[in-house]
């Protein structure tokens, strides 16, 4: 599909067949501190969107600017639409669904992305691709590397969680752990696409990061039966996932298949808040985040911008929750409904259950709400060290099962 891009701050536009980061104009020119300008949007002709209406059924392939080559190597989307039938009960909530991003082929939401990028890198006849990331992301594009036989460098915070980091090696990419934090990585990792080429697939760096993740979008209008879910609760860090599920629904707007935007609830953790904290103060400002939910631990949001757009667009609204109501909702979605997810993923479930009346008294109990999860349970098994213990080992014996009381 025939595209251009299109600057979220300054509004100018770019119709070019060039790979595009961030706008010439602004890019670069926040302040210190300030969340980053400059991002590009993918934007398409409302005609050529609207003529997807026609079509007896619609796929998210028909919403990208890219061909997908070979899909079936590495297989991204159909992920299950769970019906949790104990939290519905439990929550009053009769339409709640939950999105198990978590199992697609490297265990988390960001394969929605490396696709898409993968695609670009073919299309540009490009064989290396660079870029940061805290882990989901690394291992996703590091997976894809790995099927199509790309070369991936990565770089990370030598602190992110050894079982991501590792799925990144097994998978054969480089992978530069760096003494710092994640902007560290990222500066690093733009630096080296400077200096050895390729294609660098930083979230909001690249556009066509977020045009992937919209994937998620088009795909839960497919599962609810070409319809929209009256609301989405989105775990929130850097804004990418956020944008990205914005920017599906826009599309689905626009090309009439939807009448209107589902409510997007950001999902944040309390100890990293700063898009929250922007919806509601209007200020741009970057935070200290020190959540244990890892993978949406930002202090300077890259998408913050589109993020706080894609809120008010869609008159959605923002959640912040502990990090006990992190973990304790870690817990429940694992004993109460079978599904084993990471701490970031568990937060938009966290946020669900602390506005369930809420969202109750605006959309009633009939109405259909999807909480996002993102990433599998086994990326991150560290976090339950002090919380949960295998049980003893019991003597070989008969008298031994007598006395068991369960």
């Amino acid at each position: 599909m025939k595209f251009r891009y299109v600057c979220l701050d300054c509004g100018a536009e770019f119709v070019t067949d060039d790979i595009m980061y961030l706008c010439p104009k602004c890019g670069g020119s926040e302040k210190p501190g300030e969340f980053r300008r400059g991002v590009l949007s993918v934007i398409y002709d409302e005609e050529e969107l609207k003529s997807l209406k026609d079509k007896e059924s619609v796929s998210f392939y028909d919403f990208f600017p890219y061909e997908i080559k070979n899909k079936d190597a590495y297989p991204v989307g159909g992920t299950p639409l769970v019906r949790p039938i104990r939290l519905s009960e439990r929550y009053g909530m009769k339409g709640l669904n939950l999105k198990l991003d978590s199992q697609l082929p490297s265990g988390s939401f960001k394969d929605r992305a490396s696709q898409l990028i993968t695609a670009q890198a073919m299309a540009h006849g490009v064989n290396k691709i660079a870029l940061a990331s805290t882990g989901n992301a690394g291992a996703a594009m590091s997976c894809a590397g790995a099927a199509y036989g790309l070369d991936i460098v990565l770089f990370v915070p030598a602190t992110a969680p050894v079982n991501k980091l590792m799925q990144s090696v097994l998978y054969g990419a480089h992978v530069v752990p760096v003494k710092g934090t994640y902007d560290d990585a990222f500066a690093l990792s733009i630096e080296y696409t400077r200096l050895h080429g390729g294609i660098n697939r930083n979230t909001a760096y690249n556009p066509m990061t977020i045009e992937g993740k919209k994937s998620i979008s088009i795909e839960l209008f497919n599962d609810l039966g070409r319809k929209a879910p009256d609301a989405v609760y989105v775990p929130t860090g850097d804004g990418c996932i956020f944008g990205g599920v914005w920017k599906g629904f826009y599309d689905l707007l626009q090309a009439g298949l939807i009448d209107k935007m589902p409510h997007l609830i950001c999902a944040q953790a309390e100890k990293s808040n700063a898009i929250s904290q922007a919806f509601r103060t209007g200020k741009y400002l970057e935070v200290s985040a020190t959540t244990r939910a890892d993978s949406i631990s930002v202090n300077n949001p890259a998408n913050g911008r589109m993020a706080v757009h894609g809120i008010k667009h869609s008159e959605g609204w923002s959640v912040e929750v502990s990090e006990e109501e992190i973990l304790s909702a870690q817990l429940e979605l694992t004993r109460d409904a079978g599904v084993f997810v990471e701490p970031a993923a568990a937060c938009a479930f966290a946020a669900f259950r602390k506005d369930a009346e809420n969202v109750k008294a605006k959309l009633g109990e009939d109405a259909t709400v999807t909480v996002l999860l993102t990433g599998t349970g086994f990326k991150d098994m560290a976090v339950f060290d002090g919380r949960v213990a295998l049980p003893k080992a019991i003597e070989n014996s008969v008298e031994e099962v007598r006395k068991l009381t369960f």
